[in-house]
């Protein structure tokens, strides 16, 4: 029976995936490779006569990178406003060190500058700065070069993201609680506490008149005058001795006691009428729209206490937009209430959906603006790629929420399977293609090429590490990510994820990783002009 069908196409992409899978769940002290082992298992088989298309490198590169942008897109903005400047600093001084190292390293072993800057590509993992330095240079040792480093940055990258935590005896869940930790520092707890107005000042007077959201922040979900309990909204006038039940983070409870006095340990009863629910806003109509314009409180006598958006908890103002899949606790008459109901969704079937348009569509876009060529100061033109294209198009549609009647996002479970089945193709191909060519070129250029990829792959990481965790005080992860965005290395990102479920490594990685793209670029095209 002839069995070279297995060489090619889709057998060899199920074999070399599944046998990688095998090697990834293989443990040594604690030690594995995950999903990596795919790259492994491909190196061997590409050695050994196994190809793939390259389309199944562009789909998987596609569907991880959008994946990515997708779920650090919410996050990614935000982090950009607050630790952009750090963040771009530390991609800067990372490449723009590892580039001159490599120039000063070309200098003195005397290596042809294809070929250095060939390795430069490769260590920092970046197809784009490949096809920058081959269409500088027009030579053919570029690619040479780069097909033994590159394989080299792959693996190097993926090995560091799992030894480092053990050299530096990190505790990959302590780190995760710094991280939520840090979430609540910009995101406090919200809490309920009841107040007996006890203030003269604000006796006879209207929530409205003494200003109690621009003064406080809270939210005021009961109130009780003479043992009747109520929902209050900006008319309700308070008395003395009268109990009113506020919502907010510690510090707007406190600002509150200035108003109020000290709080009280009692309870506002619930009316027979009084209902205080969860709600999911699934509805369309609603997305991106601010609190102010539906005017929930006028409108159906009720509150927005609280909203819990990705796992934290939010005070709502007026100027808070609703966001699909938001939970928001609302208190009111329950006919207010189910009124509420019915304009925000409330539908937790579609939160498990997965809506295919806005996948493909976000794909078709990602590929659009790949293609884009866009000028650096007249000296020469560059392109994201498919890689670039495809996470600034994740980024930024999953950051506006909604276009029209697309909602652009996944659900948990659907954004984690296709990012692993993305990454698993690209493991796949790229490490068929490189095993193909690595003995080869090992043969022909000899054991100088391996420890300058060695060096220029394994610095970059080293002077991150050291720069991140002592002089900026960074959490592991969102170092992790960090170093994987610079790197421009997809599959040390996938095997970061494979550690943590937190967000802190790829809102990192999607933060540096265009900043990353680029200067790699600029760079690879510096080492060959001089």
């Amino acid at each position: 029976m002839n069995f070279e069908w297995i060489y090619t196409d889709l057998p060899a992409l199920l074999i070399i995936i599944s046998a990688g899978i095998l090697i990834g769940k293989i443990k040594i002290k604690g030690i594995s490779l995950d999903l990596s082992g795919v790259l492994l298992s491909a190196l061997i088989l590409g050695h050994f006569g196994f190809e793939l298309s390259k389309e199944f490198l562009n789909l998987g590169l596609l569907l991880f990178v959008f994946t990515v942008g997708m779920q650090a897109g919410p996050g990614f903005f935000d982090s950009f406003k607050k630790q952009g400047r750090q963040f771009l600093l530390f991609a800067f001084v990372i490449i723009a060190t590892t580039s001159i190292v490599s120039y000063l390293i070309r200098e003195l072993t005397g290596i042809d500058k294809a070929l250095n800057v060939g390795i430069f590509a490769g260590a920092m993992t970046s197809s784009p700065g490949l096809a920058a330095a081959t269409d500088v240079s027009e030579s053919p040792l570029v690619s040479i070069a780069y097909g033994l480093s590159y394989p080299i940055g792959l693996i190097g990258v993926v090995l560091a993201v799992n030894i480092f935590p053990k050299i530096f005896k990190i505790n990959v869940q302590n780190e995760e609680k710094k991280y939520f930790a840090s979430l609540k520092d910009e995101y406090p707890d919200v809490f309920g506490r009841t107040f007996e107005v006890s203030n003269p000042n604000i006796n006879n007077k209207s929530l409205k008149e003494i200003n109690l959201r621009g003064i406080t922040n809270c939210t005021a979900s009961r109130c009780m005058k003479q043992d009747k309990s109520f929902i209050p909204n900006g008319d309700t006038i308070l008395h003395t001795g009268c109990l009113i039940r506020l919502v907010g983070t510690e510090q707007d409870l406190k600002k509150a006691e200035l108003l109020f006095g000290k709080p009280v340990d009692k309870e506002i009863p619930l009316s027979l009428d009084y209902d205080i629910r969860w709600l999911v806003v699934t509805n369309k109509k609603v997305i991106n729209k601010s609190y102010k314009s539906i005017n929930i409180a006028e409108t159906f006598n009720a509150q927005v206490v609280r909203i819990r958006r990705s796992g934290i908890d939010i005070t709502p103002t007026p100027s808070t937009v609703f966001k699909f899949g938001d939970k928001l606790m609302i208190a009111g008459q329950k006919e207010g209430v189910n009124n509420v109901a019915k304009v925000l969704g409330n539908d937790e079937k579609r939160l498990s959906e997965t809506d295919l348009l806005p996948l493909f569509l976000g794909l078709l876009i990602g590929i659009l603006i790949g293609k884009i060529e866009i000028p650096f100061f007249g000296l020469f033109n560059f392109k994201l790629g498919y890689t670039g294209g495809a996470l600034l198009s994740g980024l930024i549609l999953s950051r506006l929420g909604k276009t029209g009647p697309v909602l652009w996002t996944l659900s948990a479970t659907a954004n984690q399977l296709l990012r692993k089945i993305g990454l698993t193709f690209f493991l796949a191909v790229v490490g068929t293609s490189a095993g193909k060519e690595l003995i080869a070129t090992l043969a022909d250029k000899g054991f100088t090429l391996i420890w300058i990829s060695f060096v220029l792959t394994f610095l970059p990481i080293i002077i991150g590490i050291l720069m991140g965790k002592y002089i900026f005080k960074m959490n592991f992860l969102t170092l992790l990510g960090l170093i994987t965005g610079v790197m421009t290395s997809t599959p040390g990102l996938g095997a970061v994820q494979s550690k943590s479920d937190t967000n802190a490594a790829p809102v990192a990685y999607a933060t540096v990783y265009p900043f990353a793209l680029v200067l790699v670029i600029i760079f690879a095209q510096i080492l060959v002009l001089f």
